[in-house]
C-alpha cells in the first residue's frame, strides 16, 4: 500500500482508502476501487497528475497524500 503521492511515474494501482475530501475527489473521478496511474509528480509540493478512466486529473499534494493505493502486484502488502 502506498499513498497516491508516493507512486512513481507510470506506476498504477487501485484506490483502497480515501482519507481526504471524498466529495472533492468524487468530482475528479477518484473513487474507491478505481484504477489510477501516475502521470506526473511535480517537485517541491507541486501538483500530482494521475490518469483515471483515460482522463488526466490534477490534484494538490495534500489531497494526494490522503488517497491510499494498492499497487499492482503487491496485494496484501
Amino acid at each position: 500500500m502506498k499513498r497516491l503521492s508516493e507512486l512513481e511515474y507510470g506506476e498504477s494501482g487501485f484506490i483502497r482508502e480515501i482519507r481526504a475530501s471524498q466529495y472533492e475527489l468524487n468530482r475528479l473521478g477518484i473513487r474507491m476501487k478505481k484504477q489510477v496511474k501516475m502521470s506526473t509528480r511535480q517537485p517541491i509540493k507541486g501538483p500530482v497528475v494521475v490518469v483515471v478512466d483515460d482522463m488526466e486529473v490534477a490534484m494538490g499534494l495534500d489531497t494526494a497524500e490522503g488517497v491510499v493505493i494498492e499497487t499492482e502486484g503487491h496485494e496484501g502488502s
